[in-house]
């Protein structure tokens, strides 16, 4: 299906004509006249395109909903509206805010909806489009207006639908609750008006009655072929909305029970569309889906998940009810029944051999004994026979549905063929929003724990398959093997496989006790490297262990018998379509040389390193691999059966970037969380994480461990700062101070006028909570009054050394609101738009914790590795110290702090190195003394001898001076600190200065007898693995990994006893879901510890969203939803960083929309940099017009990789023009929105600035995507699209790229394609009130002496042509002032970077130039 394109939106196209009728004019038409014509043309064949194209030309903002009224409205115009909120949820946009206006009327068109999703006359294909609108509006419960007409469909009313008073009385009688809730409805029901009673009466009936209608549209077996498939359709979409209703609480307490009641599973799978082959194959997933939820172990009233001994419980409680009706109603005939075992009635065989005495009538009196429904409305088309109550009866009793975690259990990680291609994950790939998917839903709440990390293993395994066969069908893409002679032959290469013969195995291990077959085999597989050029054969012979290769059999399918093929499709599997037969998976066990000697070793911090890899270019490497176990057991099994081996067919194996190919230490991290019982989550977070309960009952202000004492040490600079920073707040002088003092300052909170009858940290009223959920802002309950006080702190030491560290940045008001929350227990949300200081907010709280808790650990997470170097690189800067911190995982390399190591084998070296230094400070300070002997040998001699000398040399001084003795003359440690920059004691100092100074050189010799003894351990242990094990464990603080390390790597950290208190998330609006929970249960609970007391959550949701590459699973399985961006939803209390001080506030302005609140630091403009113009151009920022060049837009040569020569060519010269200015060319960055316009770019600055001296490359090239969190001084963007916005309709893309600039930022795009976007308009409204020509200022260079406010005249560029034209011409002269010697050289570009094209991450280009001294001619000449 073709989109709308500009030209649509602004042509002759027949819509477009009625909208610029009557809504896209001055004065819009007040009636819906309109409706008929738009109603026609969204029901023919090119319904979807037209909904697209009324869509974007805003037909249900500007017509339909304006001109919408409940009395008059026709079903059309009801049906219309919801058609489009179908197509703005599809297409990931606002649906609902709209509404939020017209509450009233809102509330009737919802009324209107559900009554024509019971219409009989409507057609079965608008009522499914009814049914994805109600489907959309229950994974919309966030939203206020929706949730208030939802509730009432799911409220207990529904409970009068059961078909038995005496079920209901059994059901009501196990709660207190749930008896006063029906009580509470039926009096509502009662004092109710005639007509508020007909509708109660229909929401309580409302989804009873679509279930009846549902399972009659199951079992109309006389339905034409048509309407038996718009019924399987229709049935595929109900089947989506009850699997909704059952996988979040609120919604499930009630309709769990209802479902049951209508036995609605074992209905469903004895129905004819069930049944009907594989067209009904989706249909039959989907009920597997909601089998699922309908037996997950939760109690519906208490939301308590039920233990597998729960759960068993319960279902032998059935079947103890059972034996007791049948001993009551058949003691003889259903004797043995009576007497068996549970396990033997849990088998259907079993049960149904029992029931086989019983005639028809008798087996339903069984039935409808046990509470089971045995009858139906007459027109109902079930059919009511033995089979059924026999599917009924078992599917009661029998257990047909696991406890959850054996389906997690049995569930394969590594794939073969089969997993791989299953029809159910290729689904996924061709998914359009036309039907529904049988995969698990990411929304607002969980049912538990368990649920949660069940969801996030099913769809991160999907998702690593799906990625994992897209992979694959690229490599064998670019092998293209084909059959020649009967011979596989490989038309391509690729540097990720290499033509293999059958693997050899060399070894297998015994089953453990209790399996079968073999627990361990090894595999080895020559590799033929000699043709590889020498860095892809590095990149093989660099597989670490534990890595995943692919072992697979190609088997190409013939050019000449595909069109035979493709008449049996039936015949070949999915995979063998695919041209895979064989897929096994071998786990890296090590990489051989050509003499069978390993290449690698461990080198202690996880990773590995090079030790055989010289003598020359090698011919072999030998991969040596363990294989699936499992897959390995049911391939000998098939052979024992007279099968192939499938080992026999594998030719080629596969890999992948590691980076990429991770998902198997993910997995397993997440499996194995889903099945530990007991997960360390505190109670004070659990609730908050599923979504339920008080969205603030996570904060500090609600719990009652909450800290009333804090000290901010250096987060305030004076007495002003602190008045200023505490927002209004009273403040009380407290100790001995009299007036303002200076920093550090105690901070004593008390909280007055929290209303009546509360305590501080309690829950607030309902509707107090209710008043406060609209924004979900952090406020405080009651005014807070602050009690100051101040200390002195302690002297560290007589060396420059000694002097901690302090902060110099002004904290703003709610920039201090953030760091008090982070400081205190309880959950901290921080939202930080573009610029405002997070890392540095972040950076405080982390040094607060360190200092505030020393017997603390906090872990700190970020979602990449430039985004954790970058935080703690600001760690490492504020006083903490170093033997402290520590840095997993590889991202370390890239870590800039000067020197030292902070990775694992680093910070050991690190420690060992330390200890020989402060062993020489030992024995320094033995010879001060006197005292004879090698005091500093080692550890073990340097604790000797501070028990037997220094510590009695301290005692024995101190004695003195409470004596009365002279500080100065009986110090005994002078000779030590003979070397201090500055004599210890001087006669102006009094006797209370002079003990300071002892006491601080005591502390100082004493923190090398500590910094000794936490050294000492490593003197003992051996090995470096032993080592780095205790160094996380016991010595690191403070611990920074990404999300998906901690994913990796959870249970080996948790298995060695890892504690912590704290968790501070960097990025957190870019970490999945998965990921985003891990952090929180990297520690064992039976481990014992304190247990997690803070987590603190940074990030903004507003801008870029986890990167899911399956559109299916981004789309449907909201995937990309982050649990940050969930706690907002939630309406969790947050706190939004409200100053920037990253751009010019002029610059700040395009994002204004996005951030109302936003305000600009003042330095951002009085800074000479923020005052002064851009040298070269009229504006600081502008749109410019990029039009066809050579008579083409943009081009697309292979799915989603757009591309748009014009504005590549535009933006190159841009910079080339910008570098002939003056301008560094790090500090520019060229920006564009599709990796196809990244690879154009790249290619196009390769040919003219590359190696050239004049130009170089720019600081960055890449996508959008890649660069949130970064930003420079001058962005160059590239929008791409012009024939519709394409990606950037999304608006978190589009704030990312337009707040990545500092002091000028020049956009390319076409005006037409974004004006013309309701989503767009606000963003580009500033924008496009400039000229749209690029204005240049002439006779300028970098920097420029204009302000810019200055006027200028400009000369403005017509075109790319112009453009380069000038660019050329400028150059000619540059390189002639060169040759004359009249000219100056720009300065040589360093270091740019260019996102790798594969990887997506930024490589360091080699840098270009170097200081030019002299100028040959030839040279200059080259530079043209």
């Amino acid at each position: 299906m073709s989109r709308p394109s500009t030209t649509d939106l602004t042509g002759d196209q027949p819509l477009a004509l009625l909208a610029r009728k009557h809504w896209l004019v001055s004065k819009p038409s007040k009636t819906p006249t309109a409706v008929p014509e738009l109603w026609e043309a969204t029901q023919g064949e090119e319904s979807e395109y037209s909904l697209l194209l009324l869509e974007q030309l805003q037909a249900l903002e500007r017509y339909l909903w304006p001109t919408y009224h409940n009395d008059t409205s026709s079903n059309q115009h009801v049906l219309l509206l919801v058609l489009l909120v179908n197509t703005k949820v599809e297409e990931h946009l606002p649906s609902w805010e709209l509404f939020a206006r017209r509450s009233e009327e809102f509330a009737g068109l919802f009324r209107r909806v559900l009554g024509l999703s019971l219409d009989v006359s409507l057609p079965t294909a608008q009522r499914t489009e009814v049914l994805v609108f109600l489907v959309n509006a229950f994974q919309s419960l966030d939203q206020g207006i929706v949730r208030k007409e939802c509730a009432s469909l799911v409220s207990v009313g529904v409970w009068t639908n059961l078909h038995s008073e005496t079920v209901r009385e059994e059901k009501l009688s196990k709660s207190l609750q749930l008896q006063k809730a029906w009580r509470a409805s039926g009096k509502k029901f009662n004092t109710a008006s005639p007509q508020d009673q007909a509708r109660l009466r229909f929401e309580r009936s409302w989804l009873y009655t679509l279930l009846l209608d549902f399972l009659d549209r199951l079992y109309d077996a006389e339905a034409s072929k048509d309407i038996r498939q718009e019924n399987l359709l229709y049935c595929e979409r109900f089947l989506e909305l009850l699997c909704d209703l059952l996988s979040q609480f609120p919604t499930r307490r009630y309709i769990a029970t209802l479902l049951q009641d209508l036995n609605l599973i074992p209905a469903i799978k004895l129905s004819p569309l069930y049944q009907d082959g594989d067209e009904s194959a989706l249909l039959r997933e989907m009920l597997g889906l909601l089998s699922h939820y309908a037996h997950f172990p939760i109690d519906d009233q208490t939301g308590k998940q039920l233990s597998r001994a729960e759960y068993e419980a319960a279902h032998n409680g059935q079947i103890a009810k059972l034996q007791n009706v049948a001993l009551k109603l058949h003691p003889e005939r259903l004797k043995i029944l009576v007497l068996a075992n549970y396990g033997s009635l849990s088998s259907r065989e079993e049960l149904l051999g029992h029931t086989k005495v019983l005639s028809d009538d008798e087996l339903v009196e069984l039935c409808s004994h046990l509470g089971l429904r045995t009858t139906y409305p007459e027109k109902s088309n079930i059919t009511l026979d033995r089979p059924f109550f026999e599917e009924m009866l078992a599917s009661t009793i029998s257990r047909e549905q696991e406890y959850y975690t054996d389906e997690l259990a049995g569930t394969a990680i590594l794939p073969t063929e089969a997993s791989l291609y299953a029809p159910a994950l290729l689904r996924l790939d061709e998914y359009s929003g036309a039907r529904p998917l049988a995969i698990p839903k990411q929304n607002l709440q969980y049912l538990s724990l368990g649920d949660l990390l069940y969801r996030s293993f099913t769809l991160a395994r999907i998702e690593a398959l799906s990625s994992l066969r897209s992979h694959i069908g690229s490599v064998l893409k670019t092998l293209s093997p084909r059959m020649g002679g009967g011979i596989l032959r490989w038309d391509g290469f690729s540097k990720f496989a290499i033509p293999v013969g059958k693997p050899a195995v060399i070894s297998t291990l015994p089953a453990k006790v209790g399996e079968e077959g073999v627990s361990e085999v090894q595999v080895e597989v020559a590799l033929d490297v000699s043709k590889l050029q020498e860095g892809v054969r590095r990149e093989w012979e660099e597989l670490r262990m534990g890595e995943v290769v692919y072992l697979v059999g190609v088997q190409p399918i013939e050019k000449e018998n595909k069109s035979e093929v493709k008449g049996k499709q039936t015949l070949l599997t999915s995979a063998e379509r695919a041209g895979v037969k064989v897929l096994r998976c071998g786990i890296v066990v090590g990489v051989l040389d050509d003499k069978g000697r390993m290449l690698r070793r461990d080198d202690g911090d996880g990773g590995e390193s090079l030790v055989n890899g010289g003598g020359g270019r090698p011919r072999q490497r030998r991969l040596l691999l363990k294989l699936d176990a499992e897959a390995y057991k049911s391939d000998l099994a098939r052979v024992a059966a007279g099968g192939k081996d499938v080992y026999d067919s594998i030719n080629l194996v596969i890999r992948r970037r590691p980076r990429e190919n991770n998902f198997k230490p993910v997995l397993e991290s997440l499996r194995q969380l889903a099945l530990t019982p007991d997960l360390p989550v505190p109670s004070w977070l659990q609730e908050v994480l599923l979504g339920y309960g008080d969205p603030a009952g996570a904060s500090y202000k609600r719990l009652e461990g909450r800290l009333r004492k804090v000290d901010c040490r250096d987060t305030f600079l004076d007495w002003g700062h602190l008045v200023e920073g505490v927002g209004g707040k009273g403040i009380e002088v407290g100790g001995e101070a009299d007036g303002s003092f200076g920093p550090p300052y105690v901070l004593e909170s008390s909280v007055v006028g929290g209303g009546e009858g509360e305590r501080v940290g309690a829950r607030p009223s309902k509707k107090r909570r209710r008043d406060h959920q609209d924004d979900g802002v952090a406020r405080e309950e009651g005014g807070e009054t602050l009690r100051v006080t101040t200390y002195k702190p302690e002297d560290t030491g007589p060396y420059p050394g000694d002097v901690p560290k302090r902060n110099t940045i002004r904290f703003t008001p709610t920039q201090i609101e953030a760091i008090t929350s982070g400081a205190q227990p309880g959950l901290t949300v921080i939202v930080g738009p573009p610029g405002t200081g997070k890392t540095d907010v972040v950076t405080q709280i982390v040094s607060l914790l360190y200092h505030n808790h020393p017997g603390q650990r906090t872990l700190v997470i970020a979602q990449s590795n430039q985004a954790l170097n970058q935080l703690f690189g600001k760690i490492v800067g504020v006083g903490i110290e170093q033997r402290h911190l520590l840095r997993l995982g590889h991202g370390e390399a890239g870590l800039e702090v000067g020197e030292g190591s902070f990775g694992k084998a680093g910070r050991v070296e690190s420690f060992m190195e330390r200890g020989v230094g402060l062993l020489g400070e030992v024995q320094r300070l033995a010879q001060s003394l006197g005292a004879v002997g090698h005091h500093g040998g080692s550890c073990e001699t340097a604790s000797y001898f501070e028990e037997v000398f220094v510590r009695p040399g301290w005692k024995r001084f101190w004695d003195g001076v409470e004596g009365g003795a002279d500080v100065a003359g009986g110090f005994p440690f002078g000779g030590f600190f003979a070397d201090a920059p500055q004599p210890l004691f001087s006669a102006e100092m009094s006797r209370e200065e002079c003990i300071e100074v002892a006491r601080g050189c005591e502390r100082h010799i004493g923190k090398i007898f500590e910094e000794l003894a936490a050294i000492r351990p490593f003197e003992i242990l051996k090995r470096e693995k032993e080592k780095a094990d205790y160094l996380l464990v016991s010595q690191a603080r403070i611990v920074a990994m990404t999300a998906t390390h901690a994913a990796m790597k959870r249970r080996e950290i948790a298995g060695l006893g890892f504690r912590y208190e704290n968790v501070v998330v960097e990025e957190a609006a870019q970490v999945t879901e998965a990921e985003g929970f891990v952090p929180f249960v990297m520690q064992d609970g039976k481990n014992g510890g304190g247990g997690l007391q803070r987590v603190v959550l940074v990030g903004d949701h507003l801008q870029n969203s986890p990167v899911v590459q399956n559109a299916a699973l981004r789309g449907y399985g909201n995937l990309e939803q982050s649990l940050f961006q969930r706690l907002m939803r939630l309406g969790v209390p947050h706190v939004v960083l409200d100053a920037q001080g990253r751009s010019r506030p002029s610059i700040a302005q395009l994002v204004k929309w996005r951030y109302p609140r936003l305000t600009n630091l003042p330095f951002t403009s009085t800074a000479p940099e923020f005052v002064r113009a851009n040298a070269g151009f009229r504006f600081e920022y502008q749109f410019v017009e990029v039009g066809e060049y050579k008579g083409q837009g943009e081009t697309e040569p292979t799915p989603h990789f757009v591309q748009n020569l014009g504005e590549a060519e535009y933006a190159v010269a841009l910079f080339q023009y910008m570098r002939l200015l003056g301008y560094p060319a790090e500090k520019i960055s060229i920006l564009c929105t599709y990796a196809g316009q990244r690879a154009l770019i790249r290619d196009v600055l390769t040919h003219r600035c590359k190696g050239n001296r004049l130009f170089g490359m720019p600081g960055w090239v890449g996508t959008v995507d890649k660069y949130q969190g970064e930003q420079n001084d001058y962005v160059i963007l590239s929008l791409v699209r012009t024939k519709g916005p394409g990606y950037l309709r999304d608006v978190r893309r589009l704030t990312v790229a337009l707040s990545r600039a500092r002091l000028g930022l020049y956009v390319l795009g076409r005006r037409e394609v974004f004006e013309s976007s309701l989503e767009l308009r606000e963003a580009f409204g500033v924008l496009f009130e400039r000229g749209q020509k690029l204005g240049l200022v002439t006779g300028e260079m970098w920097p420029a002496e204009r302000g810019v406010g200055d006027g200028v005249e400009g000369t403005e560029m017509e075109g790319v042509e112009h453009l380069g034209q000038y660019v050329y011409e400028m150059t000619q002269a540059k390189v002639k002032a060169l040759k004359e010697g009249g000219g100056v050289l720009p300065p040589p570009a360093i270091a740019g970077r260019i996102e790798d094209e594969d990887e997506g991450e930024g490589d360091e280009e080699e840098a270009v130039g170097g200081e030019l001294e002299e100028l040959e001619d030839e040279d200059v000449d080259a530079m043209a």
